[in-house]
């Protein structure tokens, strides 16, 4: 009896569900705003850098990629307002990371970090760790917003109270510019599939699966809305998924290209009108993407009809006046509608007393073998609980359990 009691305990402990709570920060875009810098950091980046990010996906010749005329030239995580934490090492060093199912590269700053960004981060110091594994293959990682460069190692990771023995991850030693100065994170934890890796080994993720640390290859994202009066920015759930914290059904969709978390969109609508997307097109769901990003000749068309007006720094801003009144836009992913207020779509800044209504969609122009990319970031998610299954290959969107439902 006490051997079986023993296994039990052994078999219960091996398998568990990860909980990583989600923090909600001002992003780098208000704080730009705010500092009166938000001009001149659009001006020093180039919108083709955003579609390198998502070139990885694609194997050579298989897409064209055609720089973008966008409207929002802030991409990427560079406006994401959540983060997990994790510890590096033994002892464990914190870091603040951005959990992104957009990408699948592990990095923190590095202590032999060169760049001026780095000593307002916490820098992993791999001399204090008894774990550490050096590698010393170098690295380059290209998001919309920045770029850096670095070395890789192995060490052991601690997410969630659950330890990953030997994860791969980056030391980054070079982030040349001002992209990552305001950030609030330290690095970035990647969660889509493994062809989207720079640093060669199992992703974060994969690990969990391999050392069966979760107890279902499947995780999940809760991301909250401020103006829904939580006090929650969110959670990722790692093995499985919180029914507390969604409303039945769960709407499954299957994965249609293992780099992203790749989906097919039926239509895109406008108040009912199938105006956007009408054949079918390929979408992705990112959470280390803030907004929702188009095409160029569909973002243009969308802000006319929910009556945006481009301003001189590349944004398109809305009179916060006529919110009630503007249009619903619905996504239709696997026959099901997912629709979206003006509330829900609308981003609002105050600057100096006064409120500013920011439109929270932005364009982007990447072919793919299936046709133009769509991106659902934060704006679609915070109404929406994710679930991403590796078992399965298959993306479960379902309504987001408001608080008055619980």
């Amino acid at each position: 009896m006490l051997k079986l009691l023993l296994l039990l305990l052994w078999t219960w402990s091996s398998f568990a569900l990860v909980r990583v709570p989600l923090k909600q920060v001002r992003s780098i875009r208000t704080q730009l705003r705010a500092a009166g810098a938000l001009e001149d950091f659009l001006k020093e980046h180039h919108p083709a850098a955003f579609n390198r990010r998502y070139a990885r996906c694609f194997p050579p010749g298989t897409m064209s990629l055609r720089l973008g005329r966008s409207s929002e030239r802030i991409y990427n995580y560079m406006d994401t307002e959540y983060f997990g934490e994790i510890r590096l090492g033994t002892p464990g060093q914190n870091f603040s990371v951005v959990l992104d199912t957009g990408s699948a590269d592990l990095w923190v700053p590095s202590t032999y970090c060169v760049s001026e960004t780095c000593a307002v981060h916490h820098r992993f110091r791999a001399f204090d760790s008894s774990t550490f594994h050096h590698d010393g293959r170098q690295f380059g990682i290209h998001y919309g917003s920045g770029h850096l460069l670095g070395v890789t190692a192995r060490d052991t990771l601690e997410i969630g109270g659950m330890t990953i023995l030997n994860q791969e991850f980056g030391e980054s030693v070079y982030e040349p510019g001002s992209s990552f100065l305001l950030a609030k994170f330290d690095g970035v934890l990647g969660l889509a599939y493994p062809r989207l890796a720079e640093i060669l080994g199992n992703p974060v993720f994969d690990n969990l699966m391999v050392q069966e640390i979760v107890e279902e290859p499947v995780f999940s994202f809760y991301i909250s809305s401020s103006a829904d009066g939580s006090s929650r920015g969110g959670e990722l759930l790692l093995g499985g998924t919180d029914e507390s914290l969604y409303v039945e059904p769960i709407n499954w969709l299957p994965v249609t290209d293992k780099g992203y978390w790749q989906i097919k969109m039926d239509s895109v609508s406008v108040q009912g009108v199938n105006s956007l997307c009408p054949h079918g097109c390929p979408a992705i769901i990112d959470t280390g993407t803030s907004l929702i990003a188009a095409p160029t000749n569909e973002t243009v068309a969308l802000h006319h009809l929910i009556g945006a007006t481009p301003t001189n720094i590349g944004e398109f801003v809305i009179d916060c006046a006529r919110l009630s009144s503007l249009p619903h836009v619905t996504f239709v992913l696997g026959g099901q509608e997912y629709t979206l207020s003006a509330q829900q779509y609308v981003r609002k800044d105050v600057f100096n007393g006064r409120e500013f209504c920011f439109s929270g969609f932005q364009a982007n122009d990447i072919m793919t073998p299936e046709g133009p990319l769509w991106i659902l970031g934060d704006v679609f998610l915070r109404q929406y609980y994710s679930i991403f299954d590796r078992g399965q290959d298959r993306v479960g969107l379902a309504r987001v359990r408001q608080p008055a439902e619980q």
